[in-house]
């Protein structure tokens, strides 16, 4: 596994995309529109800075009202999603999702619950 992004937590996608492609010569991989929120994938080399900005009320929303902006998750890059969440049970982790679910850009996602890691919010991501 290697780092695939950091989830980025931010009520203005579009303004930190710009601060961030100045900044890290990072430029937009790719945008969408997902899940209530507005997504931007910024290239830095072989990983990402996710930029999550919600439109409609939900989980971000609500992190971003209770602790404001930064970092939401890490994202781990698995070619076996299921695989990996078998692995975190079998160590008695908690997972948030039992079985892979789809995410931003089309690829299987999958969370573990930050209780169990450290207080990080980690992420499993197949392409």
């Amino acid at each position: 596994m290697h780092v695939d992004h950091l989830g980025i937590a931010t009520d203005d996608a579009g303004e930190l995309a710009e601060l961030y492609a100045d900044l890290f010569d990072a430029p937009i991989a790719h945008e969408e529109e997902f899940d209530g929120l507005r997504v931007i994938f910024l290239e830095l080399g072989d990983s990402y800075f996710e930029l999550l900005e919600p439109i409609e009320e939900g989980t971000i929303s609500r992190y971003l009202d209770s602790r404001g902006s930064g970092i939401h998750h890490v994202a781990l890059e698995t070619d076996d999603v299921e695989g990996a969440l078998e692995t975190a049970r079998g160590h008695g982790v908690e997972l948030i999702d039992d079985e892979p679910r789809p995410g931003a850009w089309g690829h299987d996602v999958a969370f573990l619950h930050p209780k169990s890691t450290g207080g990080v919010l980690i992420e499993f991501v197949e392409h």
